[in-house]
């Protein structure tokens, strides 16, 4: 793939794409690639095969080589959506699964994904590290009380590269068709967890973006619950073909006050059946 992953605890392998080569703008908000423009993969081993699911984030131009290339490797397009509104230039979002190979998976997907200007070219190395440690480096800097964010939220968020991430996932089993019927399980690090990042703007204020991963029954109050909270519904859609229960994924967006978002989004995670 060109960048390292990482394992995770539930023994998914996910290698991070960010589109650090893009400036995309919402009105005078620049979002930063942790915000709303990370490409992902992610690979699990099963009995027999493995499976792959990704998101890619692409502009315009990118969306047909890059959709071609992946159906010549046999991957499966399962959805292709907006996230926002009026960003500037406009991006599209690409999810992708695929069965078979692990390393025909990768070398399937990098020569799609080589055919956009994402950037895949490995990390350097770290430096090796001193024998002596230096004196305490400054810590991150950010503006808003994430200890708060995580007390209204009620779950506890990451700062990644100047967002501050929250990963919410479903109380109950996901699975690649019926469960009855053999189904496989998806795990919630493949995409199945409900994302809230907030990305500060300005004076205790953050840019809200993410997405709810949903049931039928709790779309609409979902959205009266955004809706009665200053927060705008952007896109509702599927991301998958053949997932058990069926699901819809909900994106939303808003600039405000940092803490008054949190209570809204709040309001609306408890109309789910998010784990606690």
């Amino acid at each position: 793939m060109g960048k390292a992953g990482s394992v995770l605890p539930d023994g998914v392998y996910k290698i991070g794409l960010p589109r650090t080569d893009l400036q995309v703008k919402v009105g005078d908000v620049e979002l930063k690639p942790t915000l709303a423009l990370g490409s992902w993969v992610a690979f699990r081993k099963l009995t027999a095969e493995t499976i792959v699911m990704g998101d890619l984030v692409l502009t315009e131009e990118e969306v047909g080589p890059v959709m071609s290339r992946l159906q010549e490797g046999g991957l499966d397009i399962t959805a292709l959506h907006n996230h926002v509104f009026n960003e500037s230039p406009h991006i599209l979002y690409m999810h992708i699964e695929g069965h078979g190979d692990a390393l025909k998976l990768a070398q399937a997907i990098h020569a799609a994904v080589a055919l956009s200007k994402t950037p895949l070219t490995a990390a350097a190395p770290a430096a090796t590290p001193s024998a002596t440690p230096p004196a305490s480096a400054p810590s991150e800097q950010f503006p808003l009380d994430m200890k708060q964010l995580d007390q209204i939220i009620g779950r506890a968020g990451k700062l990644n590269n100047g967002v501050d991430q929250f990963s919410i996932p479903r109380a109950e089993k996901i699975t690649e068709g019926e469960m009855a019927h053999g189904g496989e399980p998806i795990l919630a690090s493949m995409g199945l967890a409900t994302a809230v990042n907030f990305q500060p703007t300005s004076q205790g204020r953050a840019a809200i973006t993410g997405d709810f991963v949903l049931t039928s029954g709790e779309v609409n109050p979902v959205i009266q619950a955004l809706h009665e909270n200053g927060i705008a519904v952007t896109a509702l859609h599927s991301h998958m073909l053949t997932e058990s229960p069926r699901l819809f994924f909900m994106h939303f967006w808003a600039n405000d006050d940092a803490l008054k978002l949190a209570r809204g989004i709040r309001a609306a995670l408890d109309k789910t059946n998010s784990a606690k």
